[in-house]
């Protein structure tokens, strides 16, 4: 399979990657809209990781570099951004 094809069919499942540009829509409301989803760097979500485990988690950064984000996101509170691709 091709990257061009890869690339669309993990797109096509909603997949979210590092980098990706996510809609966050969680718990904490004041923190809802537009976000880069990274891996979440503290320990905890490392060793979950770690152990193979399947909840995913993303430290939330602004993409402009003016707010400090969340740590610890779930997966099902984001959704990745129309303007991803």
């Amino acid at each position: 399979m091709g990257m061009l094809a890869m690339d669309t069919l993990l797109r096509s499942l909603d997949l979210i990657e590092p980098g990706d540009l996510v809609v966050y829509h969680g718990s904490i409301t004041a923190l809802h809209g537009l976000w880069l989803a990274l891996p979440c760097p503290c320990d905890i979500c490392r060793a979950i990781d770690a152990l193979g485990l399947p909840e995913v988690r993303f430290a939330l950064a602004d993409p402009w570099g003016e707010l400090p984000g969340p740590f610890h996101v779930r997966r099902q509170s984001v959704t990745r951004s129309v303007a991803s691709g």
